[in-house]
């Protein structure tokens, strides 16, 4: 049974006011709140196992070696990969594509072509035209439609013998619209081009199966999963981390050290340089637990609801326009109220309570594409309610009188 109440519980946060009023946190897909038991699992390593891993014959690094491994197991197991050494570690998403576009360096030529979707995130775009600028190759861009969907015969256009790399996130930050990877990702295979998905924002929402989808690059992030900010995780298949070099030198990702020359670990450790952020893994680990047992198709059917019962709502508001109208879509709603600044609306409700974001949400060809400096966006998870809708939509009335 999906008990939103008891759920809302496992969230101490939920239970602060702010400016005087109970919090509503639509900010979700900036990152998420955390369970207690997230919470507990970074104190208890740092209060009763706390050492360096891997290194180490004593009892604690014993311990912390096997709670970081058993996370990484975790994982793997979650999202399908076929071997744990495919899993490798980072600080987040944008670590793990600026590792593969630092790997791909020495792999690429002047007039190899790579193709990114206009839906991405900056973190998506800016590592590949730096990219391009070490190695002379050439970005294209799958363009979108008005519903805020990729135009998929554009993609099929820009493919050729030439593609060397995809890059696409599984879901919009900023308009929610779901991606169809799958259908991607097999296009890109026919013409010999490897897929990167930036699935930030579809691990809180989705259970992606890594085999199914074939990826060749799948990466995410903790703090968007109910985790801790500071970890997050790369999928490569095996034989492309292994063309890839080491992306930093240090201890951990070496097999043996002379000042003539250095061999370097196998993998994941090849990629896991220096000392890792093993408290955040193991409390990664524990997140991806309780999202587990919560189930991700309860998840997804709540946060639904949510997403349909706030749009109505919200459409209800004269002046209101919805941007990324597409049907496949995720619990993301951004939105402009005609004549007023996104950051005037975002300034009111702060105090009545209500967090959401305002801006470009670092997707600023979307803005451009639609001619806005920006917008409102509430982003739902399945701690949220509808009451807490209608307190976020009598917000958004009083501040519309206010700045009218």
């Amino acid at each position: 049974m999906f008990d939103i109440q008891q759920i809302r519980e496992d969230f101490p946060i939920l239970k602060r006011t702010v400016n005087g009023k109970p919090l509503v946190y639509f900010d979700n897909a900036a990152t998420s709140q955390k369970p207690q038991v997230v919470i507990d699992a970074l104190v208890d390593y740092y209060s009763n196992y706390n050492a360096n891993i891997h290194r180490g014959v004593h009892t604690l690094s014993q311990e912390a070696t096997n709670a970081y491994e058993e996370a990484r197991k975790k994982i793997q197991v979650h999202f399908n990969a076929a071997k744990l050494y495919e899993i490798i570690f980072t600080s987040g998403t944008t670590h793990g594509i600026n590792l593969v576009a630092t790997g791909y360096s020495s792999l690429l030529k002047k007039g190899d072509e790579f193709i990114v979707s206009a839906l991405e995130h900056h973190s998506n775009i800016v590592p590949w035209q730096m990219l391009c600028e070490r190695t002379g190759a050439t970005l294209k861009v799958i363009p979108i439609n008005e519903h805020g969907e990729l135009i998929f015969s554009e993609y099929e256009k820009l493919l050729s013998n030439k593609t060397k790399l995809v890059f696409v996130n599984h879901i919009s930050n900023t308009l929610g619209t779901i991606n169809p990877i799958k259908e991607i990702i097999d296009k890109a295979h026919a013409v010999g081009a490897n897929v990167l998905i930036d699935g930030a924002q579809a691990c809180p929402h989705l259970k992606p199966d890594i085999q199914q989808l074939d990826v060749d690059f799948y990466v995410g992030s903790a703090h968007k999963m109910c985790g801790p900010t500071g970890i997050g995780f790369l999928y490569g298949k095996e034989e492309l981390l292994n063309l890839l070099p080491p992306y930093q030198g240090g201890g951990e990702m070496i097999k043996e050290v002379t000042f003539e020359k250095t061999t370097y670990a196998d993998l994941p450790h090849k990629f896991e340089a220096g000392t890792p952020n093993i408290a955040d893994a193991i409390a990664f680990g524990v997140a991806i637990d309780y999202l587990n047992e919560l189930g991700f198709e309860n998840i997804a059917s709540y946060e639904n609801e949510l997403l349909q019962y706030a749009t109505k709502k919200l459409l209800n508001i004269d002046g209101l326009k919805i941007y990324g109208t597409s049907k496949n879509k995720t619990s993301v709603i951004s939105f402009n109220i005609e004549n007023i600044h996104p950051y005037d609306i975002g300034a009111i409700i702060d105090k009545l309570g209500v967090a959401v974001r305002t801006g470009h949400h670092c997707t600023q060809p979307i803005m451009d594409f639609y001619k806005i400096p920006g917008t409102v966006r509430a982003s739902f998870a399945f701690y949220n309610t509808k009451e807490e809708i209608d307190i976020f939509v009598e917000a958004l009335k009083k501040a519309k009188i206010m700045l009218s």
